[in-house]
């Protein structure tokens, strides 16, 4: 059974805000569209892309591109501002690690996100089917990057460490909005725990590639959003992404407002001061959202500090 975010949290009779002329999708290749589609549905795969009612889902398609959610289509917790599916998971499949991995193999990518939902009913939360996942990809694809988007792993112990030993070439988790707004965006979670997940990432293995993105839109104030910036670089998070909050029905967290191209320009240039590898900020920007382009800017970016640094 499934269930959606009970009625009596957000009003339904909030409208949903008109979105604005800037907030647009397109499809450039209409047949690699449906390739990948075909693709997806072959291998009875679940994609973030459709799950979440990804607004770029016709632009990556159309390139060719998708983020797979392993672990089902049902997540143990209910955000706030997620479109996924809330309720009791499925078993695991034990077939889905190849069925990436051929997937993969078969839209030809040469960097690849697995991201999953929360998966509190399992004893470790995922990690071990997050690994399994990574391993096949690489034995079917060796030449593919992988970028693993995790849940948070609370109260699983040491489970996340797996998945960073695992060595992915870049280690994801979304802390999504300002700590003051956790208790009704993200209930399930803890802002803090997050934090420390990032950062033992980057102490378990200093090589990894560490990621996190936050959502705009959902009443949080300017001041609060550099205090996560400042967070973010205290854990040494490499890349950050900085998007707007779309609400996705009436029954989710009220959208508060479209926040201006222009200021997320303004942020990008903030969060780049401060020290941040890299910074993809628009309101498009989503954590996979040219997610392999980013990493190959953010590979060259650290090639060149490590040379600045020993010629120093």
């Amino acid at each position: 059974m499934t269930i959606r975010h009970p009625e009596k949290i957000y009003k339904p009779s909030n409208p949903i805000k008109k979105k604005p002329k800037w907030i647009r999708s397109k499809i450039t290749n209409s047949q690699n569209y449906f390739i990948t589609k075909s693709i997806i549905n072959k291998n009875s795969l679940h994609t973030v892309c459709q799950e979440a009612n990804c607004p770029n889902i016709t632009e990556c398609w159309s390139k060719r591109h998708a983020t797979f959610m392993i672990m089902g289509d049902t997540c143990t917790r209910a955000c706030g501002f997620c479109d996924v599916k809330t309720g009791k998971p499925k078993p695991l499949d034990s077939f889905e690690p190849f069925k990436i991995a051929k997937a993969t193999k078969e839209l030809n990518l040469k960097h690849v996100v697995i991201t999953s939902v929360d998966r509190d009913d399992l004893a470790d939360g995922g990690a071990e089917h997050f690994i399994i996942v990574i391993n096949k990809i690489r034995k079917l694809n060796k030449n593919t990057t992988i970028e693993a988007l995790t849940p948070d792993f609370l109260r699983k112990d040491n489970a996340y460490k797996k998945v960073v030993e695992a060595n992915p070439d870049v280690f994801n988790h979304n802390i999504e909005t300002v700590p003051s707004l956790y208790i009704k965006v993200r209930p399930g979670s803890r802002y803090f725990a997050s934090l420390e997940l990032l950062k033992s990432a980057k102490k378990i293995n200093n090589k990894v590639f560490t990621k996190s993105g936050i959502m705009l839109g959902l009443g949080e104030e300017r001041d609060e959003v550099l205090q996560v910036m400042d967070d973010l670089i205290s854990a040494e998070v490499d890349f950050l992404t900085i998007g707007q909050y779309l609400q996705p029905s009436v029954k989710h967290y009220p959208l508060k407002r479209y926040v201006h191209p222009e200021e997320f320009a303004e942020l990008k240039i903030i969060a780049e001061s401060k020290g941040f590898l890299i910074v993809a900020s628009s309101p498009l920007t989503r954590s996979s959202y040219h997610a392999d382009e980013d990493f190959s800017k953010m590979k060259k970016l650290r090639e060149i500090q490590s040379q600045c640094q020993q010629l120093q």
